[in-house]
């Protein structure tokens, strides 16, 4: 039987790029940074507050994952948004959402009821898109 979910890959352009976008920005940890070799790179990070899920900053490049032309194609599906996606949840979403843009968070929708819960959209540095929503009190 499966118990949980460890890691789970984002898939992005430039890794110091991503470094600096994660941590820096949205205040992840740094759980490994390790190099694998020539050119290769091992980099995990994890909310402060889930030290058990690794979400890996997947460099896409050609070779063992993608073949040919698909790390082009991958690339393009990124850099336009139409591939990453992932919903990430805080205690404050109005805080939090003026914390993220006061260092530099790209938003696609401010803080917004909706239907579903209280949300906002942003862009990482790469095009992966997330929904920010506010954890229930």
């Amino acid at each position: 039987m499966i118990t949980k979910l460890n890691h789970v890959s984002i898939f992005v352009l430039n890794q110091d790029s991503a470094f600096e976008f994660y941590v820096k920005k949205l205040g992840f940890k740094v759980h490994t940074d390790a190099s694998m070799g020539p050119g290769m790179r091992w980099l995990t990070v994890c909310p402060p507050e889930q030290p058990d899920l690794e979400i890996t900053l997947m460099l896409i490049e050609e070779g063992m994952m993608f073949k040919g032309a698909a790390a082009s194609q991958m690339r393009e599906l990124v850099k336009n948004g139409t591939f990453g996606f992932g919903v990430f949840e805080c205690n404050d979403l109005n805080a939090t959402y003026e914390e993220l843009k006061a260092k530099g968070v790209v938003f696609k929708k401010p803080p917004t009821k909706e239907f579903y819960g209280y949300e906002a959209l942003f862009a990482d540095d790469s095009g992966n898109w997330f929904s920010l929503g506010q954890k229930d009190k």
